[in-house]
């Protein structure tokens, strides 16, 4: 950590050494914490530090210091990015600057020390103003460091004021803003580093970092991800568009075969441009193939977004070039669907996993031995008996998915269920209880199961209307269909008539963690 008076930082900025990179938001604070921060300057108080990154590279892309036009950068001299605190410096810089001018229609205005303002420790002692202004109240701060400028009006002062207008000027003379500088050219220790400063606030994240950094002048990269994002959306998955940080994952996963924001920063842009057809074609074979084998219908139905990942390095060839697959690797690769989501495989190390399973999907699709899929899964009937329907967890979505493969039936008509609408859909509605919670109430049966998978099945709000909440041994003669073929596609035990929840519940956990073994492939 080091210290800067704020003189220098008004030097350093005119003379074009103090830079905003693109990737930062704009100045955002109003008038109100501008004076905020010159009265915590002002009494002493902590009013923040600075994050400057020091480096003779320039960045293709800069924005202006709020209202103020930055000079040119000198050359062969290091500048200092800004990567926090940027707010606190174009405040300094524009409270006290006598050298640029604001653009025209700049919301800016000059910030005075009020003379007559109350002179406790909570109220604020500074005030911003325009127009006219009287100069026996309000001293501008503006003049402080203008030798000649503050002469001229502590002149017009008694003593007792000019006393005291010298004693607030000190502090603002003396005052050191302290500030930790990083000194590297290596980008993908600074992405690291804004990556976890920004973190907690508004983040900013990795894609406006390349954007600005890398690609903005010879491959528009925003462009890019918005084309892509449209054709997405025709297959039915446009939050993925919208999901910048998944994107730049898949960019990776296909272009430097690691998942971690750092990989991608040490690519150059050539690289990108000359193999985003692959990342695209990644991607969009990664969700048809989603699609075909679980029928997932939207990003949100997957149990961790990031599987789209490993599977866009799988998928990824250049351009008009159809990924193919063998019905071995497609066998694969259903097994590690499936042990990942019921391991829950990406909800820890995300990093550490998503890398090893993209290795491992290279290596499926070059024909070489791998390991896919081949981690330990922990597969039990608790996951069943216990894991609460919370339409939106990971245990849920991997349930839901599993009964989708077995190609559900209405429980009144025998129909088979849309999935692709009642998955599109993804909403309560479309999922009741097998045992009713009226009929478990009144016979006096533990309520604590009700609300677990195991008692949960494909029933939409009308069929579950129609059945009521009558015993299931009641409701079984609204069932127009194949009694059996609609317990079977359901995955239900024929118990369910027995109206018994504890025994229902317990057989019912057991078929389907069979199931879910057959599909995980554990002996």
């Amino acid at each position: 950590m080091t210290s800067i008076p704020i003189r220098d930082i008004l030097s350093q900025v005119v003379k074009g050494q103090i830079r905003i990179p693109s990737f930062q938001r704009g100045f955002v604070w109003d008038a109100d914490r501008v004076t905020y921060l010159m009265d915590s300057i002002y009494k002493g108080f902590p009013f923040g530090s600075l994050l400057l990154w020091q480096t003779k590279e320039r960045l293709k892309t800069e924005n202006d210091l709020g209202p103020f036009k930055l000079p040119p950068a000198p050359d062969d001299y290091p500048v200092y990015y800004v990567l926090d605190g940027q707010q606190r410096i174009t405040s300094l810089f524009g409270v006290f600057q006598n050298e640029l001018t604001p653009v025209a229609d700049a919301d800016w205005l000059d910030v005075y020390f009020d003379l007559e303002a109350n002179k406790s420790p909570q109220d604020n002692q500074f005030v911003a103003l325009s127009g006219e202004i009287d100069p026996s109240r309000y001293f501008p701060l503006r003049s402080l460091f203008n030798v000649a400028h503050y002469g001229k009006l502590v002149r017009s002062l008694d003593d007792a004021t000019a006393e005291r207008v010298d004693k607030m000027r000190e502090k603002f003379q003396t005052v050191m803003i302290p500030a930790q500088i990083t000194r590297t050219e290596d980008r993908a220790t600074v992405a690291i580093i804004f990556e976890r400063v920004n973190r907690q606030g508004v983040e900013l994240n990795t894609f406006q970092l390349l954007t600005a950094w890398t690609w903005s002048e010879d491959f528009q990269l925003q462009a890019q991800f918005s084309e892509l994002s449209d054709d997405i959306a025709s297959f039915g998955f446009e939050e993925i568009g919208a999901d910048t940080n998944l994107l730049l994952r898949c960019c990776s996963a296909v272009l430097a075969n690691d998942a971690s924001p750092e990989a991608l920063m040490s690519l150059n842009g050539e690289e990108v441009r000359n193999n985003f057809d692959k990342i695209t074609n990644g991607i969009k074979y990664s969700i048809d193939y989603l699609k075909t084998h679980f029928k997932i219908a939207k990003l949100a139905n997957l149990p961790f977004s990031t599987m789209i990942v490993p599977l866009s390095a799988f998928f990824a060839v250049h351009g008009s070039k159809e990924a193919s697959y063998t019905a071995d690797q497609s066998k694969i690769i259903n097994r590690w669907f499936w042990r990942s989501a019921f391991s829950r495989r990406y909800s820890s190390g995300v990093i550490r996993n998503l890398n090893t399973d993209i290795q491992e999907m290279r290596k499926l699709r070059e024909g070489a031995a791998c390991a896919l899929g081949e981690f330990e899964v922990g597969l039990s009937d608790f996951f069943f008996k216990y894991s609460n329907f919370g339409i939106t967890s990971v245990n849920t979505k991997t349930f839901i998915l599993m009964l989708a493969q077995y190609e559900p039936l209405s429980f009144v008509s025998g129909a088979p269920v849309d999935l692709h609408e009642k998955l599109k859909e993804a909403n309560r509605t479309e999922f009741h209880h097998l045992m009713p919670r009226k009929f478990v109430k009144d016979t006096g049966q533990s309520e604590f199961l009700l609300s677990t998978l195991a008692n949960f099945a494909f029933l939409s709000r009308a069929d579950n209307r129609e059945l009521g909440g009558d015993a299931p041994s009641v409701y079984k003669a609204k069932m127009r269909g194949d009694i059996d073929s609609t317990l079977a596609h359901a995955l239900v035990p024929k118990s369910l008539f027995d109206d018994n929840l504890a025994k229902f519940h317990d057989d019912r956990a057991t078929l389907l963690t069979k199931v879910a073994a057959d599909l995980c492939e554990i002996p």
